[in-house]
């Protein structure tokens, strides 16, 4: 198997230091500073005999139609298509090959850099079961991987895991500058919360239980988490807030994904 990326960006990047160790990785990047042990292509020419070929599209979306015409020289090698593009849906994914190209969409999340990622996926109708397993295999490198029934639950995904990240890191800044205007050190309060995050993370990964089980074991009736508890209750409560916020994400995802097809179909 050959790996062709589209795109060696910090993601493209994180996935190729994987797929390196074990497989023939080339990137079409003129401007990237490629891993170790991935080959530069200049051409897409260069790439057009391969028999077995994966072609990993990691570019921004709004790159997509300028490429659409570069695309079509590999058409010939019928390769299977991994988008991990946002935006970007299967129906113009295969455009450049005839409309029935072997084509997966992927939403991996940050977290893949380290390999501790996870990735909704979805299929097109051309996909073999062999391709699902390839795809699959190829992002399992990097984390967890999660088939999804329909194309529209990657606007869904990519609310709840492919920002999920942000969210959390966001959350930890709030709960770091809570114990700054408690009076602690800022580097103490930020060291305090980051630890706090991976603590919990690991404790999530190591226990089996619920993590309604997991909250309920550290918070005593009466005590202090159960005040501080109440307070992220109080009102709508922090249900309705993560609610509103994975809602805003998943509409802007649709969003992105009508202008996507309208670039594709209209890219002047």
């Amino acid at each position: 198997m050959t790996i062709l990326l589209i795109g060696c960006g910090r993601m493209g990047g994180a996935l190729a230091r994987r797929w390196s160790s074990g497989e023939r990785v080339m990137a079409f990047d003129p401007d990237a500073t490629l891993p170790d042990g991935v080959e530069r292509v200049a051409n897409l020419d260069d790439v057009s005999g391969e028999s077995d070929l994966v072609v990993v599209l990691a570019v921004k979306p709004q790159t997509f139609p300028a490429l659409a015409p570069a695309l079509r020289r590999v058409a010939d090698c019928r390769p299977l298509i991994l988008s991990i593009m946002a935006g970007v849906p299967l129906s113009a994914l295969a455009a450049p090959f005839g409309g029935s190209g072997r084509v997966v969409r992927a939403m991996p999340n940050t977290p893949a850099a380290i390999g501790r990622g996870i990735s909704g996926l979805v299929a097109g109708q051309a996909v073999s079961s062999a391709d699902r397993d390839r795809a699959g295999g190829l992002l399992g490198a990097v984390g967890e991987v999660v088939w999804l029934a329909t194309e529209g639950d990657i606007d869904l995904v990519t609310a709840i895991s492919g920002s999920g990240p942000a969210y959390v890191f966001r959350m930890t800044e709030a709960l770091a500058a809570a114990g700054v205007r408690l009076g602690l050190a800022e580097p103490v309060a930020t060291r305090l919360a980051s630890a706090t995050l991976t603590g919990a993370a690991a404790l999530v990964e190591a226990e089996s239980c619920a993590l309604a089980d997991l909250r309920r074991q550290v918070t005593s009736p009466g005590g202090t988490t159960a005040a501080g508890l109440a307070q992220m209750d109080e009102d709508a409560g922090i249900d309705d807030l993560m609610a509103r916020v994975a809602q805003a994400a998943a509409r802007r995802s649709v969003e992105l994904a009508d202008q996507g097809v309208n670039l594709v179909n209209d890219p002047d």
